[in-house]
């Protein structure tokens, strides 16, 4: 598995956004990696030093399509915090 198939996307909510000042980002990560496997993606990727890495999965919504009821797909989230002498990541700074 590659670090692009570990971090599947950023997760742009208020409460990410709160923690950009911080250099706490979070992203949607693959179901299956482990908390080293995404801070390894994570530091290839941006090149940045990680200092931890908490991780929470997540139930798919259960919603309703008339009287059909389904389930939204469930996915792992990682709030990732970066070491105090790492660098920004670029992508988030435009956003902050």
């Amino acid at each position: 598995m590659t670090a692009y198939d570990i971090i599947i996307s950023p997760v742009l909510s208020e409460k990410s956004y709160d923690g950009i000042p911080e250099k706490r980002y979070t992203f949607k990560v693959a179901k299956t990696a482990n908390k080293t496997q995404i801070k390894a993606a994570v530091e290839e990727i941006f090149g940045v030093k990680v200092a931890k890495v908490n991780t929470s999965n997540y139930e798919g919504k259960l919603k309703r399509m008339g009287r059909n009821e389904g389930r939204r797909s469930s996915f792992k989230k990682a709030v990732v915090t970066l070491a105090a002498d790492s660098k920004a990541i670029e992508f988030f700074e435009s956003l902050a």
